[in-house]
């Protein structure tokens, strides 16, 4: 028997931050967001030698431990054994044996919550090996704890969920990592314009994302206003943008992302650098209205809206730096799982 998982990653349209606690806890937040047909992938082969084999494919990773029942942090692979940590602790009570390989059509620290939904393909792979009780909402919240609390990495809540339920959605984010999921129903001529206009990047540069986040975590504890103005801001963006979305005056998505572009700089150093600066404004002088670095910041992805078929002259233009262009398409559903022989 094999056992297979899939889980779209997603990219921010607005709301970004304002996810992470304690802001989320202390203000509430708000993300939009949309899954794309990138995806992280898991596979798990059941054992009889009383060995765990990990396979990190796309990292060219690979390490076999002893099956026991909690598995120590050695540097490499620690998040995988984290959930196997978990799986055991709250599901089995006992050691499991098997092959678990994984691959992600994103590399670490694209900004396209690569890491989060990766923890979100393995837990469904176990709940579909193990029928694991866990709907939506739990997974999506186990995903979020294991990455947050057990292994303590920087970060917010929107990814875990978003690689769970797919589509394109509107979320709050409340203090007790309360969240609501809010599935959006957008015309399909309207989703295919907006992702005509789109234009989504890879700079070919990675970033560390937990720096970029305790740094904005510190300033909403020190209650650095410039910075938590920001933040609202950010988070009005998002309720703006949803409101865009659903009419279909798709335009405004260009101006409502330049004035995040420019209060996203302002929650933390570090999150755009002269390289980042430069390629922002080519593609704004070629005929975008607006832009964004997704995730955290620092590098990454990128995405622009471009109007008035002004994807072209974009193109052209960004074609001349060491960018990569990236075809995708929206994703209507989350996390799949299924078996085979």
């Amino acid at each position: 028997m094999i056992i297979r998982s899939k889980a779209p990653l997603r990219i921010g349209f607005a709301g970004g931050g304002s996810d992470v606690s304690p802001f989320s806890d202390f203000y509430g937040g708000a993300i939009l967001n949309a899954t794309l047909n990138m995806y992280a992938y898991a596979t798990i082969i059941p054992r009889k030698d009383g060995k765990i084999v990990f396979k990190s494919i796309d990292r060219n990773m690979e390490e076999s431990v002893d099956a026991t029942a909690k598995l120590d942090a050695t540097g490499e692979l620690d998040l995988i054994k984290g959930i196997y940590n978990r799986i055991v602790k709250d599901f089995t009570s006992e050691p499991l044996s098997f092959e678990l390989s994984t691959h992600v059509d994103a590399p670490p620290g694209s900004g396209l919550g690569s890491s989060s939904t990766l923890v979100v393909t393995i837990l469904g792979a176990f709940r579909e090996w193990l029928n694991i009780p866990l709907g939506e909402y739990d997974l999506a919240h186990l995903a979020y704890q294991i990455e947050r609390e057990d292994m303590e990495m920087a970060g917010g809540k929107q990814d875990q969920y978003a690689a769970t339920f797919g589509g394109i959605n509107f979320m709050e984010f409340y203090k007790d990592d309360k969240v609501i999921v809010n599935p959006l129903r957008i015309k399909t001529e309207v989703l295919d314009e907006l992702a005509y206009n789109l234009i989504l990047l890879n700079t070919n540069t990675s970033r560390l994302s937990s720096q970029i986040i305790q740094a904005q975590q510190d300033n909403v504890k020190n209650n650095m206003k410039p910075s938590v103005n920001a933040m609202h801001k950010i988070k009005e963006q998002a309720i703006l943008m949803k409101e865009v979305l659903l009419k279909g005056e798709l335009d405004r998505m260009g101006e409502i992302l330049n004035l995040g572009w420019e209060y996203k700089q302002q929650m933390a150093d570090n999150i755009v650098n002269e390289e980042i600066l430069d390629l922002y404004n080519k593609a704004m002088r070629a005929g975008a209205s607006g832009g964004k670095i997704s995730g955290a910041g620092g590098g990454g992805f990128m995405l622009f809206y471009c109007p008035n078929n002004s994807r072209h002259s974009v193109i052209r233009e960004l074609d001349k730096t060491r960018v990569n262009i990236h075809r995708y398409e929206f994703t209507k559903t989350g996390l799949r799982t299924w078996k085979t022989d």
